[in-house]
């Protein structure tokens, strides 16, 4: 089982492929495996990496009594020197983009391209949005510890779906074959990572020093709150492409990954010129 020291913790990854380096950030409460399908597809010509985030998967919790987006992120740089990586393109999806655009935005040296997908910006709340947000995550904590985060879970995405229509999650069965194959997760682990997501307005990302191709992505089915902040992300980090991603809710990647998949290529040439030349001189020449 691959791991690398970070920090306080052991980090369980995947690697796949050779080529300039992806690197994955699944969302809350599952683990890499939430990007398989685009680790695998763009392994062709890239150096694919997904890693199991501090409390999730086989990365498993900590000692820390306490867990912050910030956190994530410094894990994050760990993983990268660790690996070896000085330079790479983040991925990131809902929770996992939060880690992305803080880590882009601290080490922009570090971040060839960014990808930000179902995600939100920490400041684009009112008051009253920021407390309802994150009253409803931690109200979901003592239910999980009696129920169990799957059946919490589905309950939410019911009563979501019954607020902002049908499809607003979209293939929620897509999140369950993951936690299937996936390690169960401690409740005082879903504890902290819940604690980290509702704190994350606290945290400050200064999207002006983020000067990497960008590429934003947002389900068609999100949520109207999920779309504006997908719109003000596009628009406050200079030069985003911003992209609705058909037929797809929040895990969109899942829902859609064909289009997500060729959507990240567009944005991988554009972050590694080089390799986008080579890579089309090989085919001409194939082809002759």
């Amino acid at each position: 089982m691959p791991t690398v020291r970070t920090n306080d913790i052991e980090t369980y990854y995947e690697r796949r492929g050779e080529g300039p380096p992806v690197v994955f950030v699944h969302g809350a409460i599952v683990d890499y495996s939430q990007w398989d399908p685009q680790l695998d597809a763009l392994s062709d010509e890239y150096t694919t990496i997904a890693y199991d985030v501090r409390g999730h998967g086989r990365t498993g919790g900590s000692q820390r009594g306490r867990y912050s987006v910030d956190l994530f992120a410094d894990d994050l740089d760990a993983l990268l020197d660790a690996l070896e990586i000085d330079e790479a393109v983040l991925c990131g999806l809902s929770t996992g983009g939060c880690i992305a655009q803080v880590y882009a935005a601290r080490h922009p040296d570090r971040v060839a391209g960014l990808v930000l997908a179902d995600t939100f910006a920490p400041e684009y709340l009112s008051v009253g949005e920021r407390l309802q947000r994150s009253l409803a995550l931690r109200a979901t904590v003592p239910f999980v510890r009696l129920f169990g985060y799957e059946r919490v879970e589905r309950w939410m995405v019911r009563l979501q779906e019954r607020i902002s229509g049908e499809g607003v999650s979209g293939d929620y069965g897509n999140i369950e074959r993951i936690r299937e194959t996936g390690p169960k997760m401690a409740t005082d682990e879903f504890a902290k990572v819940i604690g980290a997501v509702a704190g994350f307005h606290r945290t400050e990302v200064r999207f002006h020093a983020i000067s990497a191709p960008t590429l934003v992505l947002y389900g068609e089915h999100e949520a109207p709150f999920m779309r504006r902040q997908a719109e003000h992300l596009a628009t406050e980090i200079g030069g985003a492409t911003l992209h609705a991603v058909p037929g797809a809710g929040h895990a969109s990647n899942l829902d859609n990954p064909e289009f997500v998949t060729e959507a990240v290529r567009k944005l991988l040439a554009q972050a590694y010129p080089s390799e986008a030349v080579e890579t089309a001189e090989v085919t001409e020449e194939s082809g002759t």
